[in-house]
């Protein structure tokens, strides 16, 4: 089975077991997701529950132990190191809870890492870096280093280094944890505004009700196993 040409990522019977001397935990069982562009996919349930480790899957930066991830119409699952470095360059842009900036590094230049990596020209870097701090507010802010900006100023630093190759999927884990309500509101807003513009798909990790109320779907885990799909797609809240 391939991926449809409309669904920018899809899991199929993801399941994934850790070891440990306490016993098994299993952390994802047989569980299915996928994300359309344009479709905001929070991904809900308490801690342990078994959201980082889908995520982790999703995003290539772990293996499940049975199932299949397509991005697009590649299957990832099948790929090998280089192969999926070579798709987290191209597809998919990840934010991190604690926000997994270089501290001796302004903003710009931390958002231009995925591009230095890729090895793009460096007049389209620039221009890329110019436009995707505009995107999040922080155009004026572009030479300031991490510790000199507000935890929601770096989670949008963060946004933009995300955004900055122009992914087609975007994975957050837990975006607006470390921030006060409403700078977290703000990097919200931020996120399904970036999602709806510009058609990005993502999948968002959250116990945030806010942003629950604002997907266009929302997924319940508990104990690694999917409890609720809420299908409803919530046009009318961007009207």
């Amino acid at each position: 089975m391939s991926a449809a040409g409309s669904v920018a990522l899809r899991g199929e019977g993801l399941s994934r077991t850790f070891r440990s001397a306490a016993g098994d935990v299993h952390a994802c069982v047989d569980i299915d997701l996928q994300a359309r562009p344009g479709e905001l996919v929070v991904v809900t349930g308490p801690s342990g529950a078994g959201k980082t480790t889908l995520l982790n899957i999703l995003g290539t930066l772990d293996r499940p132990d049975a199932g299949r991830v397509w991005v697009g119409e590649t299957e990832v699952t099948a790929l090998d190191e280089e192969a999926l470095s070579e798709v987290r360059r191209r597809d998919l842009g990840f934010v991190f809870q604690s926000f997994g900036l270089i501290p001796v590094l302004s903003a710009a230049e931390n958002v231009e890492l995925p591009l230095r990596i890729a090895r793009t020209d460096p007049a389209e870097r620039e221009a890329r870096v110019a436009e995707a701090l505009r995107l999040v507010g922080l155009a004026d802010h572009a030479a300031q280093r991490p510790g000199e900006l507000s935890g929601g100023q770096q989670q949008r630093v963060g946004i933009a280094r995300a955004i900055v190759a122009e992914p087609r999927v975007l994975i957050a884990d837990e975006p607006t944890a470390q921030l006060d309500s409403r700078t977290a509101a703000t990097v919200m807003d931020l996120i399904v505004d970036l999602v709806h513009t510009r058609g990005i798909a993502a999948v968002v990790a959250t116990h945030d009700p806010i942003l629950r109320a604002r997907a266009d779907r929302v997924t319940e885990l508990h104990d690694g196993r999917l409890l609720a799909a809420e299908g409803r797609l919530r046009r009318d809240r961007r009207r």
